[in-house]
């Protein structure tokens, strides 16, 4: 953990995280609490929409962790949020199957249409677009993932278009 986070005082978890945190821990031995590390990580991602320093203390510190150990989990898997993202993470596969099946082409025909470079994220707050390694499912590439649960197959640029138009009629009408 860098030295800025060294500093920095744990988030204070709610009684209904805690909750959630209980009934994940519950699932393992008494003294292997820090298996329920990444599920934790999912909790807070869920609740808060990225997991912050002071997210990652107050994780370590439920389970008894070394503060390094919860960092090392979330700077390992691409699937938690280190910073805000918009309301809606496009995680495109570039991937070598993807990539032979237009998953490039996918990213940047989304980058184009969004105003937004892979990484980034859209002045309205609505879109975070990134490259993501191998979602699972290279018969059906170009492949992406919404919001870390949805995945969508065979993108087109007609079917980016739908998945974009669709998402952003839902933000209007306040239903995603």
């Amino acid at each position: 953990m860098s030295t800025e986070t060294a500093a920095v005082q744990p988030l204070a978890l709610s009684e209904a995280t805690l909750a959630r945190f209980a009934r994940e821990v519950a699932k393992y031995p008494a003294d292997q609490r820090q298996s329920a590390v990444m599920a934790c990580l999912a909790i807070i991602q869920q609740e808060y929409g990225w997991v912050s320093p002071a997210a990652e203390l107050a994780v370590a510190n439920y389970l008894g962790m070394a503060p390094i150990a919860v960092h090392e989990v979330t700077t390992f898997y691409n699937m938690y949020n280190q910073q805000p993202v918009g309301r809606f993470k496009l995680n495109v596969c570039t991937n070598l199957p993807c990539q032979l099946r237009d998953g490039a082409k996918a990213l940047q025909y989304l980058a184009d249409k969004l105003g937004v470079a892979p990484g980034g994220t859209t002045a309205d707050g609505l879109f975070t677009l990134q490259a993501s390694e191998c979602l699972g499912a290279c018969a059906d590439a170009p492949v992406m993932l919404v919001n870390d649960r949805h995945m969508c197959s065979f993108m087109s640029d007609e079917r980016l278009d739908q998945l974009i138009d669709g998402l952003r009629a839902a933000a209007q009408e306040g239903q995603a």
